[in-house]
């Protein structure tokens, strides 16, 4: 199967995930990106998408600029305007100098890149000493390939276990989310992203593991297992002064 491409996703991203008709965006994502980001002058928006992530910044009051190697989701974010600027780039080539941004934020983007180590090195390089990092992300635990629920009918009553799939391998996959659309994912268990970060001499401070919103769990009746599960994973760190000793 080849790789999908995000210019072929957009309008799907756009569509099914912007302005509003997203319940996981719109009442966890969102409200936490805005208290995370508070404050925060100058705010880089790696993998921007249509720019709803950079627009709430730039309302908070900060500076921003959002970047994304897609063309069509870069056009639709400048037509959206908002205050943010654009720029079309990959996140592992930002083109900005080093120490620029008081904070960086990624809002599930970290799960489709290769050059995990490259991408966190180039977020460091351009946060200033103290910068903040914002990742939000698929959660890599309960979202691994191959996870989903199993009916136990052994007994009585029957019970409903969430089955994790082959978390601890790195794997490429591509995965249909809905009739027509592929979506390219690098599964990764938690300890890869944890390991960049303090290669990167990014000190982890915060990690929050939110049950899904009330909005998704009102979907389906069959969603209302899954309320004890996280969909989301958000990751907060701080950039050091130096890298951390080798253990």
């Amino acid at each position: 199967m080849s790789r999908p491409h995000w210019n072929d996703l957009a309008r799907w991203w756009i569509d099914e995930f912007t302005n509003g008709v997203d319940a996981e965006y719109e009442e966890q994502i969102l409200p936490l990106a805005a208290t995370e980001l508070a404050g925060c002058g100058r705010v880089l928006d790696v993998g921007c998408g249509e720019g709803q992530v950079s627009r709430l910044a730039a309302a908070c009051g900060s500076t921003v600029v959002g970047v994304d190697p897609t063309t069509e989701l870069v056009r639709v974010a400048v037509e959206r305007g908002g205050g943010p600027t654009y720029v079309r780039a990959a996140a592992g080539a930002l083109p900005f100098r080093d120490a620029s941004f008081d904070a960086v934020v990624m809002c599930l983007v970290i799960e489709h890149i290769d050059a995990l180590a490259d991408v966190v090195g180039e977020i460091a390089r351009v946060l200033v000493p103290g910068g903040r990092f914002c990742s939000f992300l698929n959660h890599p635990l309960f979202q691994t390939p191959g996870s989903g629920f199993v009916e136990d009918y052994v007994l009585d009553p029957p019970e409903q276990y969430w089955r994790v799939g082959r978390y601890l391998e790195e794997i490429d996959h591509v995965e249909t989310v809905q009739p027509g659309v592929q979506v390219r994912f690098v599964h990764r268990p938690l300890s890869a992203y944890v390991n960049a970060l303090v290669e990167a001499a990014l000190f982890l401070e915060w990690m929050f593991e939110p049950a899904p919103p009330a909005g998704f769990l009102a979907r389906a009746p069959e969603y209302a297992a899954t309320a004890a599960i996280p969909r989301l994973l958000y990751l907060r760190a701080t950039k050091r002064s130096q890298l951390p000793a080798s253990p």
